[in-house]
C-alpha cells in the first residue's frame, strides 16, 4: 500500500507512462528487458511477443513467439513499437523465442535468448537458451547454443563477477524449475557451477546491484521473491516479497511476472508486466524500487519521476561491461 501522505510529482516532472508499454500487434508482451542502444541513443526494450490474439488449443499461443522491440527516447518514460529482433532463426519454420536478456560488451551486443523447437500446444519439449552478437541490435548472428545443467533451461541472467568474468543465473525445469549458474571468462563460453535456489519452483532471475547489496529477484508466480547477497554467491531470502498485490495503476491491477531491474545510481527500478483479470493481454509496467534497512522495497502505488541515463547507469545497461 503507497504511503497515505506521499504528494504526486508536480505538472512537468518526468512521470512514467501506465501502462509503460502495451505490444500493438498481439498484445502479448512479457518478459521484458532494457539496454542503451549507443548507436541511436535510446533505450531499447526487448521482450517476448506472445501471441495473445492466436487461436488453437491450448498454450500455443504462448509459444511460435518472437522477440519484439520498443524504443525511449525521453529516458524510458514512454515507448514506440519499432519491430522484431532479426536473424534469430535457425532451423527451418516457425519457432519459439522467449526471454531475451541483452547487454553490451565493447563494441558488441549480447543476447541470451530461450529457445523451443516449433510452435508446441503444451509445456513440451528442450528448452536451450541460445547466445547471439550483434553491433546494432537490429540484426543478430548466432554464436551458440549453450551448454548447460539440462535440455530444459530458460530465463538467463548476467552479470560480471567481482574477480573478473561473469556469471549466468537461469531456470532449470529439469530440476524442480530451481534456479542454476554458469560461468564465462569470456560471454561466449560458459560452464554449469550448480544449483543457486532450490527452496521453491522460480523462473526469470534479474540480477542487479543497489543500495550496497546484490539482488535477485525471481518470479515466483505470486509476485517476485528477493534474495540478498554481498558476494554474488550466497544468497539470502528476504521475507517480504515484491509486486504480490495487485496494484492501482491502469493495468496494474494484477501481481508483478517476469521481469528486470535497472539501477541508476543509487535509484532503482523494476520493469516486469501483469495480465489483468487472468486474460491473455498482458501490460508492461514500471515501479520504483528503494532499499530500507537491507531491505528491497517496491511500492508500486507511490508516485515517482523517472529519466533514465546510460551514464547513471550501473554495470551492463548503460555502456560497454568491465574488462
Amino acid at each position: 500500500m503507497s504511503d497515505p501522505t506521499a504528494t504526486a510529482p508536480e505538472p512537468g516532472e518526468r512521470i512514467p507512462d501506465a501502462p509503460l508499454f502495451r505490444d500493438p500487434m498481439h498484445d502479448g508482451a512479457t518478459d521484458p528487458t532494457v539496454v542503451w542502444n549507443a548507436e541511436a541513443g535510446e533505450w531499447w526494450m526487448f521482450y517476448t511477443q506472445r501471441r495473445a490474439d492466436a487461436p488453437g488449443p491450448g498454450f500455443g499461443w504462448v509459444h511460435g513467439t518472437d522477440l519484439g522491440i520498443a524504443s525511449s527516447r525521453d529516458g524510458g518514460r514512454s515507448w514506440l513499437y519499432r519491430g522484431t529482433a532479426r536473424g534469430l532463426e535457425h532451423q527451418p519454420g516457425r519457432n519459439t523465442f522467449w526471454a531475451p536478456e541483452v547487454i553490451r560488451h565493447g563494441d558488441t551486443y549480447h543476447a541470451y535468448v530461450s529457445y523451443i523447437t516449433g510452435v508446441p500446444h503444451a509445456w513440451v519439449g528442450d528448452r536451450h537458451i541460445l547466445h547471439y552478437t550483434s553491433a546494432d541490435l537490429w540484426d543478430w548472428t548466432l554464436a551458440s547454443r549453450l551448454e548447460l545443467s539440462s535440455d530444459r533451461v530458460i530465463d538467463a541472467a548476467v552479470w560480471p563477477l567481482p574477480e573478473g568474468g561473469w556469471r549466468m543465473w537461469y531456470k532449470d525445469e529439469a530440476d524442480g524449475s530451481s534456479i542454476h549458474a554458469a560461468d564465462s571468462p569470456d560471454l561466449y563460453s560458459w560452464t554449469p557451477t550448480g544449483p543457486v535456489l532450490t527452496d521453491r519452483a522460480q523462473e526469470g532471475p534479474s540480477v542487479f546491484s543497489l543500495g550496497g547489496w546484490y539482488w535477485l529477484v525471481t518470479d515466483v508466480w505470486a509476485g517476485m521473491a528477493v534474495h540478498r547477497s554481498d558476494d554474488l554467491r550466497t544468497w539470502h531470502r528476504q521475507a517480504e516479497p515484491l509486486l504480490d498485490a495487485p496494484g492501482r495503476r491502469p493495468g496494474d491491477d494484477a501481481v508483478g511476472n517476469h521481469g528486470m531491474c535497472l539501477a541508476q545510481d543509487e535509484e532503482g527500478y523494476l520493469v516486469y508486466f501483469t495480465s489483468p483479470g487472468g486474460d491473455r493481454p498482458t501490460r508492461v509496467q514500471v515501479a520504483e524500487l528503494t532499499v530500507v534497512d537491507g531491505v528491497l522495497r517496491c511500492d508500486r502505488d507511490a508516485p515517482f519521476a523517472m529519466d533514465w541515463r546510460p551514464e547513471r547507469t550501473v554495470a551492463l545497461r548503460g555502456g560497454d561491461l568491465p574488462d
